[in-house]
């Protein structure tokens, strides 16, 4: 049973991916569990086999504490660090194959605070991974991409865990500009000539040198382009997953 965690930034796309992924794996006959880890969501484009929300609601803090938003997501992302046994406990009970956990809309909640980890680590003891969404409109410049990049090294950083990358709401962009962006994800001299090109002089050396010290660390971010409207490219997502997770083999036992 096989976990991954969906990250990326507020507005990549995380909950609809979660919802998409998880809808083409039961068409395809794999018995898929998602998990909703945001205790703030309002409303989710999804039924969560298990939630969050159920030992740890934001609102209610806000009520009982007399906290503000940010507040209280912030204390209740601690507080689901104190649920890991009963989510943990629920998650097993579904029986899945396979366990999607769409993670919290503001991802510095998660990533970069001690809870995040500890909760990758104690959330079952099955096979992990963690699916980093680089949002297409967002990363089309190439100075927003690189600190996407940036951004994506700090949350391997924090987990160390196996992490895939993908470039999410391609339907949003031309196809030309989503092949651009996957070309700078595999070929740092094209987004050199990017940043050189399309960045003004001020961030230009920024840049060049934030995206040098990133490829110098041995870290790549092959992006695999997808669509949460359009399922485009799922079946290669699901394929880089079992390679990861299943050493090629399929999720169902």
């Amino acid at each position: 049973m096989p976990v991954v965690f969906v990250i990326g930034t507020a507005g990549s796309g995380k909950s609809l991916f979660t919802a998409a992924l998880s809808d083409w794996l039961k068409m395809n006959k794999q018995d898929t569990a998602v998990v909703n880890l945001d205790p703030g969501a309002l409303k989710l484009p999804y039924s969560p086999d298990v939630d969050v929300r159920n030992y740890v609601d934001a609102t209610d803090i806000m009520e009982k504490y007399g906290l503000g938003p940010n507040g209280a997501a912030i204390m209740a992302a601690d507080l689901i660090a104190d649920e890991i046994e009963n989510l943990t406990r629920d998650i097993n009970e579904a029986h899945a194959d396979m366990v999607i956990v769409d993670t919290p809309g503001q991802m510095e909640l998660f990533a970069f605070r001690a809870s995040g980890p500890y909760i990758v680590s104690e959330l079952t003891k099955e096979p992990k991974a963690l699916i980093y969404l680089f949002d297409a409109v967002f990363s089309a410049n190439p100075f927003n991409y690189v600190s996407n990049m940036f951004l994506s090294a700090a949350v391997y950083n924090r987990f160390f865990q196996p992490q895939l990358h993908l470039l999410s709401k391609t339907d949003l962009l031309p196809k030309k500009d989503v092949g651009q962006i996957v070309e700078w994800s595999g070929n740092p001299h094209a987004l050199e000539d990017a940043i050189t090109s399309k960045v003004e002089e001020s961030k230009r050396i920024f840049s060049q040198n934030m995206m040098r010290a990133i490829w110098q660390l041995g870290l790549q971010f092959h992006l695999t382009p997808v669509s949460a409207k359009t399922n485009d490219d799922l079946i290669a997502v699901n394929t880089i997953l079992e390679r990861i997770l299943m050493q090629g083999e399929k999720y169902t036992t």
